[in-house]
């Protein structure tokens, strides 16, 4: 094995750490994220002002958009810290680019640590993909709200609600 083959396995090894580690964060946030939404959740009817349901809607959100953006501040830091990329502007930039898969730009990382921008956007991917099936999760939960206050709207109106899907 010769001096390059054993930097790439350290390269994979630094990569690696870090993307379970930005996995495992991930993972606990929206965990978080989710039990808060479900604690404010099972105080929500269909009398709930609409601003409420938004407000905790964004709050959701504004979470979730937080630990994307503490995550790759985790991957910028160590990029600076040990010398690949010489500014947090710039290091902050570069994993926001592979992060999102957007990659190709004027940023880039030294010959030797060129693996480490793959793992970021793996991270990346992953965690859009998780954060995505929260959101969905908490999505449902709004339409069955809005499907209740339709129904009730209905019934208040006078109008028959058609329950056979016809």
């Amino acid at each position: 094995m010769d001096v390059a083959d054993t930097n790439a396995l350290i390269e994979v090894a630094f990569g690696t750490c870090f993307l379970v580690g930005i996995i495992i964060l991930h993972g606990v946030a929206m965990r978080s994220i989710t039990r808060q939404f479900n604690a404010s959740w099972i105080r929500v009817n269909a009398l709930t002002p609409r601003w409420r349901v938004n407000l905790l809607l964004s709050t959701a959100i504004g979470a979730m958009t937080v630990t994307h953006l503490l995550e790759t501040l985790l991957w910028a830091l160590p990029l600076l810290g040990l010398g690949m990329i010489g500014t947090l502007r710039d290091s902050y930039f570069f994993v926001l680019e592979s992060y999102t898969t957007l990659g190709g730009g004027n940023v880039a990382l030294p010959e030797q640590w060129r693996l480490i921008g793959p793992m970021i956007a793996m991270s990346g991917i992953f965690t859009f993909g998780w954060t995505g099936s929260v959101l969905v999760n908490i999505m449902n939960e709004l339409g069955k709200l809005d499907r209740t206050q339709a129904t009730k709207d209905q019934r208040e109106s006078g109008v028959q609600v058609d329950r056979t899907g016809g």
